[in-house]
């Protein structure tokens, strides 16, 4: 039986829908299924369903290890990107993280939510924190923001206390890999003594050389965590090129 609460609610989301329509982000054209961003588009965005299975890499065919996975395992146990890095994601992406596109923000979050889950989920949820010079500037943490709907959807506790980014470092953007995993080593640092439960994913918005991500799984495996899962919205591919 609807209560009173969840029909008041109801109205109020027919309401703004109808003083303010929804439209498409990315085209102008009237949104569908709730969200502002119509099927088309929605259709359009390139989903990562062809990976490697550890770190979620794009392929041609599904593997359980690709490549670098085989010579370089990262210190991670699975991975889940449900998104590739590109066009017209990234343009969301970009608007959401650099332009405080806080729509396009609650679009992404809504579109992960959609997708198929990962096949194990852990016990708590910690986003990659941003450090307090760039949280002021940015005024938002954006790992931290696609996690909270997402970790209430899936009914798991959400730390964003946890892990603190105890040095500023530079931008990650303009880096190659090995200088990405140079300039994030020591960077981490659990803030907390409280024992940590055995499965425990990090969560981030995109996935580039996973360098942020090893290094967060290094701090909290060394913390206690036995497994360390790592979650992005989406997963760049190769920057040799190759699938």
């Amino acid at each position: 039986m609807t209560t009173r609460r969840e029909a008041l609610s109801n109205l109020g989301r027919r309401l703004q829908h109808w003083l303010l329509p929804l439209r498409c982000l990315l085209c102008g054209a009237p949104g569908s299924n709730g969200i502002d961003l119509c099927a088309g588009c929605v259709a359009d965005l390139p989903r990562n369903r062809s990976c490697c299975a550890r770190c979620a890499l794009p392929l041609a065919v599904p593997a359980a290890l690709c490549g670098e996975c085989q010579r370089r395992p990262p210190p991670w146990d699975a991975a889940w990107a449900p998104f590739r890095y590109a066009w017209p994601l990234d343009r969301l992406e970009s608007r959401y993280k650099f332009g405080r596109d806080l729509a396009a923000g609650r679009v992404l979050s809504t579109l992960w939510q959609a997708e198929p889950r990962a096949a194990l989920l852990p016990d708590l949820i910690v986003p990659v924190p941003l450090h307090r010079g760039r949280l002021r500037r940015r005024g938002y943490n954006q790992a931290l923001e696609l996690a909270k709907p997402l970790a209430k959807a899936l009914g798991i506790p959400l730390r964003h206390d946890l892990l603190q980014r105890q040095r500023a470092t530079p931008a990650q953007t303009e880096l190659d890999a090995i200088t990405r995993r140079h300039n994030v080593r020591g960077a981490f640092a659990v803030r907390s003594a409280v024992p940590l439960p055995k499965h425990v994913t990090i969560l981030d918005d995109v996935m580039t050389t996973g360098a942020t991500l090893a290094e967060c799984t290094r701090v909290l495996k060394r913390a206690g965590a036995k497994r360390v899962d790592v979650w992005a919205l989406a997963r760049a591919p190769s920057p040799r090129g190759q699938p």
